[in-house]
């Protein structure tokens, strides 16, 4: 039996690809099977060093709120300045707390108005600039989906 008259995984020539067929045989099978298998669920625990209880995060999750943060960027605090690494060690999440009350804004839509408003500076000084243009009106769209989008949710 010739090389050259077997077919291994789409190839006709071994040699063509040396050890192509091998490779991913091995990257189909062997690997994703290894992977499922040692997938192992970890849940966080609460660091020996982290005083804070959860009524003390809730609390200052709504006081950095008050502040006019968004969940992104009462995230970014809590990590940095409080040095509380995840609230999902606490099983809270940030958006629900203040969802629960009403001092959620969307992240998404704060961040299109703040980045419109830079576009809108930048082209009145630069009405020659054709990429601050466009920018504008791309995220002028982007916003105005994002906002239809918030409506329809909040009817249903």
């Amino acid at each position: 039996m010739q090389w050259s008259s077997i077919r291994v995984f789409g190839t006709r020539d071994p040699g063509s690809n040396p050890g192509g067929a091998i490779r991913n045989l091995f990257k189909r099978t062997k690997i994703k099977t290894i992977m499922a298998k040692t997938k192992i669920s970890k849940k966080l625990e609460k660091p020996v060093w982290l005083k804070y209880t959860q009524k003390e995060v809730e609390a200052i999750i709504l006081k950095l709120a008050g502040k006019g943060l968004t969940s992104e960027k009462i995230g970014l605090t809590l990590r940095d300045q409080y040095g509380i690494p995840k609230t999902k060690i606490y099983d809270i999440k940030i958006s629900k707390i203040l969802k629960e009350n009403n001092k959620f804004i969307e992240p998404t839509t704060v961040n299109l108005e703040a980045k419109l408003q830079k576009v809108i500076g930048h082209y009145k000084k630069n009405k020659q600039d054709k990429k601050a243009e466009r920018s504008l009106i791309i995220t002028k769209a982007k916003l105005k989906k994002r906002q239809d989008y918030a409506k329809k949710k909040k009817k249903a």
